[in-house]
């Protein structure tokens, strides 16, 4: 099929069809979970059953006992008491999780496990695909971006007097690539893999809607009482001649990035201490290089040890929307972020991952995102603005950042 995916025949069957399905990004291979018994639309009336329902499944009974899905970033800004000012392109904010009843392990061998039997899993997706109607995909090469140079420069020195008023010391200005195109999220999801398989990556299909990532930053990893993020704040473009041993002499030399690195993990050790218990939360590795394809990032790791009697719902809130794409403090950044923005962050900067009925969970952070709806894509890229910063230089790592997703267009 792919050097990603084994050749294999019901994924073959699986692929082509039309069934709603997410793909994970796991260690040593990926999850594919599907047939959902259950999806739902998250919203502030109906979050706190949301969470409340997955604590009564029964993980002897389930395939997976939790749900899978994402918080956009209006309904994450919303559960800290945030109110988010209607924007253009406010096309989809939607937070939607769902219960999948069959998980397939996708390794060097492909392994199901599901509540269904096999005979009406082959039936069903049989049908399916005697009915099937191909559909006409498309994809241009090119996007349109909501910010030229001059206004992000706008934007910059608005941000800029924020800082010298001392109502942040950072703040993430996001940027929005789109174009109109009608992508198959399969086929751009392997080719992304193929150049860029980022550790949090994930892809979702659905009836009408895909999104396709290659997010590398973990927001939440929580098992038992440990929780762990890795925030990402840094980022250098790659060059021919550039190697990782060079990328951590510049990094170690950057005034600039250190400063906006330690904001961050101080920003993240202060969210982890809202739920962890007094003294626990440690930093574990400080200031890693991590490689991708197009740049280098800065990468820290911070622990804690959940204190007893937390909920899913606390950690949510203590945790979401992730620091690294926001700024610090979280509060007055977002509130500046909300006014200075002129457009929708819809799915970017929320989160993906799951959650399960003994509160274990994994969450990313939705960036280097691919989100089509309505044969309209868009891709955000968001860079971090302190005192130190250059305008020009902002403009141009956002580009960087998008540039991976943007490439697949040209394929």
């Amino acid at each position: 099929m792919s050097k990603i995916f084994p050749n294999n025949k019901y994924l073959n069957k699986l692929f082509k069809s039309k069934k709603p399905l997410i793909i994970y990004k796991v260690k040593n291979g990926y999850d594919l979970l599907t047939d959902f018994s259950h999806k739902i639309q998250l919203d502030n009336k109906n979050i706190d059953n949301f969470f409340s329902n997955i604590l009564h499944l029964d993980p002897d009974k389930e395939i997976f006992d939790g749900y899978v899905g994402f918080f956009d970033y209006k309904l994450l800004c919303n559960l800290i008491g945030l109110k988010i000012n209607k924007k253009k392109s406010d096309f989809f904010n939607k937070s939607i999780f769902y219960k999948p009843e069959t998980v397939i392990k996708i390794r060097k061998k492909v392994r199901i496990f599901s509540s269904l039997s096999i005979e009406y899993r082959e039936n069903e997706l049989n049908n399916e695909l005697k009915n099937y109607e191909e559909n006409i995909f498309y994809h241009k090469k090119n996007f349109d971006i909501n910010y030229s140079l001059e206004n992000f420069k706008e934007k910059f020195n608005f941000a800029k007097k924020k800082i010298i008023a001392g109502e942040t010391y950072q703040i993430k200005i996001s940027q929005k690539y789109t174009n109109n195109s009608y992508i198959n999220p399969i086929e751009f999801f392997i080719n992304l893999m193929q150049v860029n398989c980022s550790p949090e990556s994930f892809m979702i299909r659905d009836e009408n809607y895909s999104i396709v990532s290659c997010s590398p930053e973990n927001l939440i990893y929580k098992k038992g009482s440990k929780i762990t993020t890795k925030p990402i704040a840094g980022t250098i473009k790659k060059n021919k001649l550039m190697d990782i041993t060079l990328a951590k002499k510049i990094f170690a030399e950057n005034k600039k990035e250190n400063k906006e690195h330690n904001m961050i993990i101080d920003l993240e050790r202060n969210d982890l201490s809202k739920i962890c218990k007094p003294g626990s939360v440690k930093l574990k590795n400080k200031k890693l290089v991590e490689e991708y394809k197009d740049l280098f990032h800065y990468v820290s790791e911070i622990s804690g040890e959940i204190k007893e009697g937390v909920d899913i719902k606390e950690i949510i809130t203590a945790m979401m929307p992730g620091g690294s794409v926001i700024g610090c403090p979280k509060i007055s950044t977002l509130n500046i972020i909300n006014n200075l923005e002129d457009s929708s962050r819809n799915i970017f900067t929320g989160s993906f991952g799951y959650i399960k009925s003994n509160l274990d969970m994994r969450f990313n952070v939705i960036i280097r995102t691919i989100l089509n709806y309505k044969n309209s894509i868009e891709i955000l890229a968001a860079s971090g603005v302190i005192f130190d910063s250059k305008y020009k230089n902002e403009y141009e790592e956002n580009f960087i950042k998008a540039k991976s997703l943007m490439d697949l267009f040209k394929l």
